[in-house]
């Protein structure tokens, strides 16, 4: 009957039917190319539908009859409800929401947040936690390790270079690529094959180091934007460049330190840009990208401890040092009268400048200084970092949400270089629970990092997570992992 309606409607070009029974993954694939899921039962007594969720999973904007379990899942109008054997309704719906692609992306995003929270992680940690409250038992959940995965950042990677955005784990080429992103890929990538001997990673690191080599300017900078169609962006005018110059240098310092196991003519460029970079970075004046230079610099220097290296990172130091004294008052021992984003680093790269001079009073003000910050991240049993919303001024109380992986994982990352200085127990237990956040440890009780993708989402929010799975968040997940004691 439905194929001669098709026939009798002239559409035999438009519909196919597919008279199968469909294995989970074909399926999944089905749905997540499908613009409108059309739930069509015409049996009142039918309870639930597998399909109908995992289309609601995929991101389906959703037109159903009334049964029990589309009136639950759709009833905040995440979906569209038609009566049973309402052709017209059902007409209606389809074409209100074939012409309105805005109402179509409202629902996809609520049907992803409304599912998310049962994925299987969730719903173990959910168990977990009910079970220690109904038996009194104050022992938190233990998260289990997920495996190191870089399939994410390999999609997320084109031949050209690491792409800014994604939406969900779909990489989105429209929103182009950033230094930043790619100077954290290569440290990530460089981490993998040399520790891990995952040879996979070759084409990718040497795709991070060209894309560098290409926002290089003739004065030493770097721009940070690129569009889509390979072309630098307005925005590197519009916006403060230093951070990416930072973590470029950064970046460039870390691939130098694997010297022998790359390419020698791959390493010799990296070393050019890198010192051809030197006027730029005593012009510097923000910390934070002060403190990326200066952990670069350090780690060129164990491999090529040079005298003008050594040089270069007393000066910077000194630098920080100097803001540390400016803004260390009234119990604030902080380099800035504010906490911002990626705070670790600035500890951090002092505490690398004393195991490369020498200098004790780096190692005092790094201690200081990251123990003071701890105190603001940590409460008895989780991590909070800095909400992107608003700042944390001093005096003043922060906004509580809005946290992203790359402030967890800089404090991961600089709680190993602590741990591994000073030996105190209490970093690795602030590591670990640190660590946890990806995994469920949080406000929401609900899993950062997905382990089907090894992607990770973008960030936590007051009553959701943001699904997203950009390079940024996923390249920060994979170097907490790797940094973990």
């Amino acid at each position: 009957m439905l194929q001669a309606k098709v026939a009798e409607l002239e559409l035999t070009d438009s519909v196919r039917f597919v008279n199968l029974y469909l294995d989970l993954p074909i399926l999944l694939e089905y749905l997540q190319l499908t613009d409108i899921y059309l739930f069509t039962s015409s049996d009142p007594n039918q309870a639930v539908s597998g399909t109908f969720v995992y289309a609601l999973s995929c991101g389906c904007p959703i037109i159903a009859t009334p049964i029990p379990h589309a009136l639950e899942l759709l009833k905040d109008n995440s979906g569209i409800i038609f009566d049973f054997k309402n052709s017209v309704q059902l007409a209606h719906a389809t074409n209100r929401l074939l012409s309105n692609e805005n109402l179509r992306s409202k629902m996809r995003i609520a049907g992803l947040q409304k599912t998310a929270s049962t994925a299987w992680e969730n719903s173990a940690i959910a168990h977990a936690l009910l079970f220690q409250e109904t038996t009194g038992k104050t022992e938190p959940p233990v998260y289990s390790l997920p495996p190191v995965n870089v399939e994410h950042i390999k999609r997320m990677s084109h031949n050209f270079a690491m792409i800014q955005f994604s939406k969900g784990n779909r990489p989105d080429i429209k929103t182009g690529y950033t230094l930043d992103d790619n100077a954290r890929a290569l440290m990530a990538l460089c981490k993998v094959y040399a520790e891990m001997k995952d040879v996979s990673c070759e084409k990718y690191i040497k795709s991070y180091l060209n894309f560098i080599r290409y926002c290089f300017q003739p004065d030493g900078s770097f721009l940070n934007y690129v569009h889509k169609d390979i072309v630098f962006t307005a925005q590197n005018q519009e916006v403060g460049l230093e951070d990416s110059n930072g973590r470029a240098i950064c970046a460039l310092g870390y691939f130098i330190s694997y010297a022998g196991k790359f390419p020698d003519i791959w390493t010799s460029e990296a070393i050019h840009i890198f010192k051809q970079s030197f006027p730029m970075i005593t012009r510097m004046q923000s910390p934070r990208s002060i403190a990326f230079v200066l952990k670069g610099l350090c780690y060129y220097f164990h491999k090529f401890p040079e005298p003008d290296i050594s040089s270069l990172i007393s000066l910077l130091a000194d630098k920080l040092v100097y803001y540390y004294r400016q803004n260390n008052k009234d119990g604030w021992s902080w380099f800035e009268a504010y906490l911002t984003y990626d705070n670790s680093i600035l500890p951090e790269s002092l505490l690398y400048a004393y195991l490369a001079t020498g200098n004790t009073g780096y190692k005092d003000v790094a201690k200081e200084s990251f123990d003071f910050l701890l105190e603001k991240l940590f409460t008895e049993d989780r991590i909070k970092v800095i909400s992107n919303q608003g700042w944390l001024q001093k005096e003043k109380e922060c906004r509580k949400f809005g946290e992203q992986p790359v402030d967890v994982a800089g404090t991961v990352i600089a709680l190993k270089t602590f741990y591994k200085v000073f030996k105190e127990e209490e970093y690795r237990i602030k590591q670990k629970i640190a660590f946890d956040w990806f995994l469920g440890n949080n406000h929401l009780h609900q899993i950062i990092y997905n382990p089907a993708t090894g992607g990770c989402y973008d960030g936590l929010e007051e009553n959701n997570i943001n699904l997203n799975q950009g390079a940024e968040s996923t390249v920060s997940y994979l170097m907490a992992r790797l940094y973990l004691i």
